[in-house]
């Protein structure tokens, strides 16, 4: 895997999302910028990394998309943090088939679904969680074309 912290755009993303969740954890209690670095570590393509480092900022921390614009971030990028990001006028199967229709999107969602349903954190949560997000992925794949 490349290194593409180098990359301006990686970088700037990168930093944002550090510092957007820099108080939060995730469901099983450990500091949640490490998911969207799980996130990215999984892609290749610049844009998508960066895109993966964003995925949440806009739904979980208050930043806009017009924030991210001001930062430096690309109208490619800044797409598909927007696509990935579900508001009360984004959700249910719509949700999906516009992500499966944008590339940089889709790559960074599958990547989010790959970390989420990961075994080894999966473990760690209570079966009946385990098996709600199991079942909440799997339609997720099926909807984004995957299955």
């Amino acid at each position: 895997m490349e290194n593409h912290e180098a990359n301006p755009e990686v970088a700037a993303a990168k930093a944002i999302a550090t510092i957007a969740h820099r108080f939060q954890t995730d469901k099983i209690g450990v500091p949640y910028i490490e998911h969207p670095g799980r996130v990215a570590a999984r892609l290749t393509n610049p844009k998508q990394v960066a895109a993966a480092w964003l995925h949440d900022v806009i739904e979980d921390c208050g930043i806009t998309a017009r924030d991210l614009e001001a930062a430096g971030i690309s109208n490619q990028v800044i797409d598909a943090v927007v696509l990935l990001t579900r508001t009360k006028d984004n959700t249910g199967n719509g949700y999906y088939g516009a992500i499966r229709e944008y590339p940089v999107a889709l790559a960074v969602k599958l990547a989010d679904i790959a970390d989420n349903t990961d075994p080894e954190r999966t473990a760690r949560l209570e079966p009946e969680v385990r098996q709600r997000l199991a079942d909440k992925y799997e339609t997720a794949l099926q909807l984004l074309g995957q299955k």
